[in-house]
């Protein structure tokens, strides 16, 4: 993984593409690359644990929220998203931790309007400790299928999240010993976890066993932190699309975003089916074979 330093605010730019996956040992050639990308705020990270021993303590659980956008659509990509945002604003959406805050208005994409959702996307942003967004293209999901290849990105992004974090804070030595009393906690939207590769997180100097990996069922209305994922991925995704219907205005993807209206149906009828539809699915399936 590169990371490049940034002037603004002591940020770290990640950005990188990954061509190929360990599947349990076993390396597997992707069909066409996942590019992650994000930010670390190490300022907000020095915030967040350069505190006295009680206090390190208190604020040892590292709370990463893990979304996806994209699941639907015959075309594009899935979008996944991972974020972790300061320690007293991530928690129980009941509860408002972000009363107050800029997020307050923060909560499950799908129930904010894309106005809202684009005011809240360079907000969440700006104020993470951290966040990283996964593109997984149209190429994978037909390779792996559509929930693996959901299942890979929010591993990819947890781990690369993981690791910048922790590859920075092992180079501060004012932490003494924090590190080895951080906790992860990995807030998984849906009714299950991915399968995190362990011997790169070994590699990282964590324990599998000190992160626990959670699905939370609607988890994006309940957490803060899946809630400021469900934006990254939801706007990201968005923005792909938008850029697709430049280069194809004639398939009105700027309305339909990929879903299979009859508009888009239609559209795939008199013009053919594009690279980036998803061939694995049954209607663009359908229109190849007649």
């Amino acid at each position: 993984m590169q990371i490049q330093p940034s002037t603004e605010n002591l940020a770290q730019i990640i950005d990188v593409s990954i061509n190929h996956i360990d599947v349990k040992g076993q390396y597997i050639q992707l069909a066409a690359p996942i590019r992650l990308y994000g930010q670390l705020n190490t300022s907000k990270l020095f915030a967040q644990y350069e505190r006295d021993e009680a206090q390190r303590l208190e604020q040892s659980i590292l709370k990463i929220g893990v979304d996806e956008a994209g699941r639907g659509p015959l075309l594009g990509s899935v979008n996944v998203a991972a974020a972790i945002l300061p320690a007293t604003w991530s928690g129980l959406i009941e509860e408002q931790p972000l009363k107050d805050t800029p997020l307050s208005i923060l909560t499950d994409s799908k129930k904010l309007s894309e106005k809202k959702r684009d005011l809240l996307y360079p907000l969440v942003k700006q104020h993470a400790v951290s966040y990283i967004i996964a593109d997984i293209p149209a190429a994978v999901i037909d390779q792996v299928n559509i929930l693996q290849a959901t299942m890979l990105g929010m591993r990819l992004c947890t781990e690369a999240l993981l690791e910048a974090v922790f590859r920075h804070l092992s180079k501060t030595k004012s932490l003494g010993t924090s590190l080895d009393k951080l906790q992860v906690e990995a807030l998984f939207d849906g009714n299950r976890c991915p399968e995190l590769n362990t011997a790169k997180i070994e590699a990282m100097g964590i324990l599998p066993s000190d992160i626990d990996c959670q699905a939370w069922v609607k988890g994006d209305a309940r957490h803060t932190s899946i809630a400021a994922a469900s934006i990254l991925a939801k706007v990201s995704r968005d923005e792909s699309m938008y850029a697709l219907d430049m280069q194809h205005p004639e398939y009105g993807i700027a309305k339909h975003k990929g879903y299979p209206t009859r508009a888009h149906m239609e559209a795939i009828g008199r013009h053919g089916v594009l690279s980036a539809h998803r061939r694995s699915f049954a209607p663009v399936r359908k229109a190849l074979e007649s």
